[in-house]
Order: structure tokens, then sequence, then C-alpha cells
């Protein structure tokens, strides 16, 4: 199962925070990767280089430039969970890719009770929120990845 990328941060001492999109966090350090593979080493001699990292389109991999990438797979599989307030946590329009749902069904789930807003779910500003736990309750494992 590919584990899709929300967003990535650089971090010192050649870390990055990675945020998917099923409300998980990881720290992945990329310093063995300089002994492993020289393309990576450019990330070590030009921290301007490795401060430019970038979500790749999709979601499927970071990347710095046509030559140096990870997968998410890679990241989420090697970097260490990091507790956050926000774990378990994504947004609808994440979910409903997920899980190959309309926005319009979570929002009618809720206003049947189905998902109770502030316990499942919770909107904030023009954005829904809603809980992985109330996802898997309600429509199972995801249907795509």
């Amino acid at each position: 199962m590919f584990h899709k990328i929300k967003t990535v941060n650089p971090l010192p001492d050649y870390k990055l925070s990675v945020q998917f999109v099923e409300g998980v966090t990881k720290i992945y350090d990329i310093k063995p990767l300089f002994e492993k593979w020289d393309v990576f080493k450019t990330l070590r001699d030009n921290p301007n280089l490795f401060t430019s990292v970038e979500v790749d389109a999709g979601g499927y991999g970071i990347i710095w430039n046509d030559d140096i990438d990870l997968s998410c797979d890679e990241l989420f599989a090697n970097g260490k969970f990091v507790k956050t307030p926000f774990d378990g946590l994504m947004a609808f329009s994440d979910a409903t890719l997920l899980w190959g749902l309309n926005e319009s069904t979570l929002r009618k789930a809720i206003s049947y009770g189905k998902l109770v807003n502030g316990v499942d779910a919770c909107k904030f500003g023009k954005q829904w929120v809603i809980s992985v736990d109330a996802m898997l309750r309600e429509y199972g494992n995801p249907k795509t990845a």
C-alpha cells in the first residue's frame, strides 16, 4: 500500500518531517543515505538544496531535483513515528480519495448522525477534518492507495 505524502519539511541535522495523508507523522533521517548512494552527498554538500525538498506530484514521494528523490514507502517504512496532536486526522478530501467516496457522502453521514460532528469529524473554517478511526469504523479499509 502506498502511504501518500501530504507535506514534507526539512529539519536540522538532515532530517525530514513527513506528514502522510492517513494522519501519521514520521521523522526520516537521510544521513545514512550519504554512505549508500553518492547522489545523496549532494544534499550534504549543498544545504540550500536539502531545504528545497518538496512533495512529488501525487504524493508518492519527495524530490529535490531530477536526480534525487525518495519514495513514500521508503519514508514510511524507515521513518520514526512522531506523536502529534493531529495523529489520526485527515481532510475530507484525502479520506474521499482513499476510500473512493464523495465528500457529500461524508457530509450526509454527519447530518444523519452516522458520523458525529465534534467527535468523528469537525469543521475548521471551510475545511472538514475526520478521524481515521471513524472512517475505518464506518467504511472499512481504504479502497484505493
